[in-house]
């Protein structure tokens, strides 16, 4: 936990030219720490505790610290794109609520085959951002590990900013790997297959509105 209390002095910044709210929080948080180090007996338990639940509350408000001083700043407008996707969440995005239920008589067949290629696009969709995102993050992305280091440090419960970095992590060291293991290897490859039906998707799809053009303009 003072480790991550002096990372968040260290941020906060303790010199003159710091805005007024930062450097007492920092100078607050700073003492809170020497006397908690410095403290024997009885009463250091009590000063550690202080100290703990300090940072702690610190830690628990770190979106509502100035600008330029909260922890994961960089990293915000990412973080909130991929809230909006749900990394998590592997149910389809769109038409998530009201998913047509469809049976197995034939006559149904078709519908369900509409519906799996639904299911397809939105997954290859996901896979596209997220490799885009986690582009994105990397120039921002050495600081936000060694928060979540010492958040983990610590124990914290799950946070979506702490779940999403996890994530870019994972998404990142998947793609970087040389000499995939079994199971990279084999998401790899789903994600390639998807991606080429994507692709081929998308390619009928436009030559099917580039004829319709074509018929149109030959109609006038």
């Amino acid at each position: 936990m003072l480790d991550l209390g002096r990372a968040l002095v260290a941020e906060l910044g303790l010199d003159p030219g710091v805005d007024m709210l930062s450097r007492w929080m920092a100078h607050y948080i700073a003492e809170l720490i020497e006397d908690a180090e410095t403290a024997k007996g009885e009463e250091r338990p009590a000063k550690i505790t202080t100290c703990a639940d300090a940072i702690l509350k610190l830690w628990e408000h770190r979106h509502l610290l100035p600008n330029g001083k909260r922890p994961f700043e960089d990293l915000e407008p990412i973080l909130t794109a991929l809230e909006s996707l749900d990394p998590t969440d592997d149910t389809p995005r769109y038409l998530r609520s009201t998913r047509m239920v469809v049976d197995e008589t034939e006559q149904n067949a078709e519908a369900r085959k509409w519906l799996n290629i639904i299911d397809g696009l939105d997954y290859s969709a996901k896979i596209l951002i997220r490799y885009c995102l986690t582009q994105v993050a990397q120039n921002t992305f050495d600081k936000s590990k060694d928060w979540v280091a010492l958040a983990d440090a610590v124990g914290f419960e799950e946070n979506i900013d702490l779940t999403v970095i996890r994530f870019i992590t994972d998404e990142s060291d998947l793609l970087k790997t040389s000499e995939p293991k079994n199971r990279a290897r084999e998401l790899l490859e789903d994600r390639i297959a998807r991606l080429d039906g994507f692709k081929e998707m998308a390619s009928a799809l436009a030559f099917d509105m580039r004829r319709q053009l074509k018929q149109a303009d030959e109609s006038i």
